[in-house]
């Protein structure tokens, strides 16, 4: 006998996702439409947006039937990303607008990161030395590629470094740059909501740079806090699944609204 899912009150993982394409989708707008008049606080509403994604992949990392194969799908779509800016950027550039989001170099270091903590909690657990020293290596090649990278930009190899960028995710070209390791301190508490937002807090915090002036023009990164809003209330459900609309809306809404703002002569 069957005994249906009793949904639970809250927000399920279905909810948090559509919240956040939409809340992504207006920050988008404001831009690629800045120079033509959407106001700054339209930005406001996008702060949360990377935070809300962060622990979805905390999620995704935790219940998935393969971590590979979810690594691997961060990973391509990573490349996707980067090779359809330049496309597009070459075929309708001229803007004020430098196309370069890629949220999936972000999701992909951070769980990668998870995988690496993963690995090495592993490796101690079965007591396993090159199993968790194989976890530290997994958490510090992307920070040595980074270097590796920042090298090679000030050397004479320069020329270069914008394809090695296309191809191995790095801090260095996140779009959140060391706050990407967000999502793997929300890993490592994920079993305590209370201290995950109270990390999502912290990290809201420090984005200030303790800078309390223009908090509402200028310094306005620190309300990604709002996040803690729709996080608080999750109640760890999947909901409907719609995997493929959720990996394909983001490249397609961010060259569909540079392409409008480019046929309609915005920044140029």
């Amino acid at each position: 006998m069957l005994i249906e899912k009793v949904k639970k009150k809250g927000l399920t993982n279905f909810d948090i996702k559509v919240l956040g394409i939409v809340l992504m989708f207006i920050d988008h707008v404001h831009e690629m439409f800045a120079t033509a008049g959407v106001p700054t606080w339209v930005d406001m509403l996008g702060r949360p947006v990377a935070t809300i994604f962060m622990f979805l992949s905390v999620e995704g990392f935790t219940h998935t039937h393969n971590q590979k194969r979810y690594l691997f799908r961060l990973l391509i779509g990573f490349w996707v990303m980067g090779i359809g800016n330049l496309m597009v950027s070459h075929l309708f550039g001229g803007t004020d607008v430098i196309l370069a989001n890629n949220i999936f170099c972000d999701l992909f270091l951070g769980v990668l990161t998870m995988y690496g903590i993963q690995t090495v909690s592993d490796g101690l657990k079965q007591h396993q030395f090159l199993k968790a020293l194989a976890g530290v290596l997994i958490i510090a090649l992307p920070l040595i590629f980074g270097a590796l990278l920042m090298g090679i930009m000030q050397g004479s190899l320069s020329a270069y470094s914008s394809y090695l960028m296309l191809g191995i995710p790095t801090p260095l070209i996140a779009e959140n740059s060391v706050f990407l390791y967000l999502g793997p301190v929300m890993y490592l508490l994920r079993r305590h909501r209370g201290w995950q937002m109270i990390g999502i807090a912290c990290a809201a915090l420090i984005s200030t740079g303790f800078n309390f002036t223009g908090l509402f023009t200028t310094n306005i990164q620190w309300l990604m806090v709002l996040a803690v809003l729709p996080l608080s209330v999750y109640n760890g459900q999947l909901g409907k699944s719609m995997k493929g609309f959720f990996y394909g809306f983001y490249p397609i809404h961010i060259w569909g609204l540079y392409i409008l703002a480019w046929l309609l002569g915005v920044g140029r």
